[in-house]
């Protein structure tokens, strides 16, 4: 005799695996690109207050060279705010981007390219990184970043 299964169970378990399978539309990649470059231009405009709109209050980071987990929005845009006071001609380039969205929780895995100036001084660098974005109320937040510079 086979167990009975719930329709509601079915139904559910239908929904959660149409979740995790079904490709997301482009757009929504899109959308998660350009809130990145968004980010980014910020930063190139030395506009710290323009880059705290894309930060979630959780946000979560490891940096190219942190030793330890750097947690919240303020610390941050903090530290952004006192990047963006020392560097000129800031400019960051995207290298073979890939976009995953599963719902209102999307990720973004990329090489960057960057260059410009801080206190005077020339600076290039390279590396990877992930980004994790949430969607809250219609606007995607990056939530976490993890970078790793490459020689």
């Amino acid at each position: 005799m086979r167990p009975k299964i719930s329709p509601v169970l079915v139904a559910f378990l239908w929904v959660l695996s149409s979740t995790l399978t079904a490709e997301s539309p482009p757009d929504e990649k899109e959308e998660i690109k350009a809130t990145l470059i968004a980010m980014w231009d910020a930063i190139e405009r030395g506009d710290a207050d323009a880059y705290a709109q894309f930060i979630h209050p959780e946000f979560t980071q490891f940096g190219e060279s942190d030793v330890y987990l750097t947690e919240g929005k303020e610390s941050e845009v903090a530290s952004i705010r006192r990047y963006v006071e020392r560097a000129t001609n800031v400019h960051t380039e995207m290298h073979q981007p890939r976009i995953t969205v599963r719902g209102d929780v999307a990720w973004i895995v990329y090489y960057w390219a960057d260059s410009g100036e801080v206190d005077g001084e020339r600076f290039t660098s390279r590396g990877k990184s992930t980004r994790i974005f949430v969607r809250e109320n219609g606007k995607w937040l990056c939530i976490h970043g993890h970078y790793t510079a490459v020689p």
